[in-house]
């Protein structure tokens, strides 16, 4: 199985040209009971050895997080008497860089790449974070309400650097949504040292979450504006930096609103299906499904408190499920429609950065 990444680097490496990529592109598209348009694609998977070689991969990585737990433990180099050790994320970084510089450089493997790149980056963040606690001692962060932040903030930016050498050695989809989630946590931590324990500093940090998510959402728009059709390495970028702004943008919408509060009334879950509706036009027009998904819990809750209040108590669940997951089928069948009615009410300059609505290449027709 062949992904568009490696038609990409076939026709960068001379291998095949770009027309004869765009070729088999079309044809394996018109085989299709369905065109390939609006289908969301990215890598994955691409045969049961990604997920064999995956869970290996978490079993070492597993082990020698204990071991340097242990080395750690009995260096003294822990957080309190029995806390985690920086040492236990250091030996998972580095074993997961050694790991990628096989399954990752040389046999492009997906799902183990993805999960070592998070096991790196991760790692890498809590070796910092845990290396500077057990520097400066437990009581001393205790001691100042603004050396929490402080530290969050340093191991981010360290993660972020870590970040851009994965991305820089090997190009992965998703490392550069790890690279800004980690640059979003070292902003966040600055404000948190600066506000210090103030009253209302939740909602406050909530705010700049969303405005943060929102700024997340327009870079991964620059880069799906960059590939409209939808055919290389950066369509695949765009998709993880979406996954990330998305949750950043709902959340907090949903809990500053007051919609999450455990105590939900038929006003609040009108609001709550209105917002849904108002994400769901959005991701008809950028053809990206993770708005949808990352508010469906907030439409799930909200529906079945409504269902409850008009005395479908026993129901309430399964006529939520009912509803939510019989109109999500029904926009997912009809997608396409749905978005080129929804994208043809654009302004021109709206839709000149929004992925196309036709990206498949014209199909030659054979000689009569």
């Amino acid at each position: 199985m062949y992904s568009q990444n490696d038609l990409d680097e076939a026709v960068s490496a001379g291998a095949i040209s770009p027309e004869a990529a765009t070729a088999l592109r079309s044809f394996v598209e018109s085989q299709r009971a369905l065109p390939g348009v609006d289908e969301e694609h990215f890598r994955l998977i691409t045969g049961f050895n990604d997920i064999f070689v995956a869970i290996a991969s978490a079993i070492l990585l597993f082990a020698v997080g204990w071991i340097g737990q242990s080395i750690g433990q009995s260096l003294g180099m822990t957080i309190e008497t029995a806390g985690p050790s920086p040492l236990a994320p250091l030996f998972i970084a580095a074993t997961a860089w050694g790991l990628a510089l096989f399954f990752t450089a040389k046999r492009r493997m997906a799902l183990p790449s993805i999960m070592l790149l998070l096991a790196f980056v991760g790692g890498i963040f809590l070796t910092g974070l845990f290396g500077i606690i057990t520097a400066v001692g437990e009581q001393s962060v205790d001691a100042n309400e603004w050396m929490p932040g402080i530290i969050g903030s340093v191991a981010a930016i360290v993660a972020v650097a870590a970040a851009w050498v994965h991305w820089r050695t090997f190009k992965v989809p998703i490392t550069v949504a790890a690279g800004a989630g980690a640059v979003c946590v070292f902003i966040v931590g600055l404000i948190a040292a600066v506000i210090g324990k103030t009253e209302g500093i939740e909602n406050t940090l909530l705010g700049f979450v969303l405005a943060l998510g929102i700024g997340v959402f327009l870079f991964a728009m620059r880069w799906d504006s960059s590939d409209p059709a939808r055919v290389t390495r950066r369509s695949d970028v765009a998709f993880w930096l979406h996954l990330l702004a998305a949750p950043m943008i709902v959340h907090p919408v949903f809990t500053l609103l007051g919609l999450n509060d455990g105590n939900a009334t038929v006003g609040e879950g009108l609001v709550v299906i209105a917002l849904y509706v108002v994400l769901g036009i959005a991701a008809l027009a950028i053809d990206r499904r993770a708005l949808l998904v990352s508010a469906l819990a907030y439409v799930l809750y909200a529906l079945s408190e409504l269902f409850k209040q008009v005395g479908a108590v026993e129901l309430n669940i399964a006529l939520t499920a009912l509803v939510i997951g019989s109109a999500l089928l029904l926009l997912s069948a009809f997608w396409h429609q749905a978005r080129r009615v929804v994208v043809g009410l654009m302004p021109a300059a709206i839709r000149s950065h929004l992925p196309d609505l036709d990206r498949l290449a014209p199909i030659a027709q054979p000689a009569a």
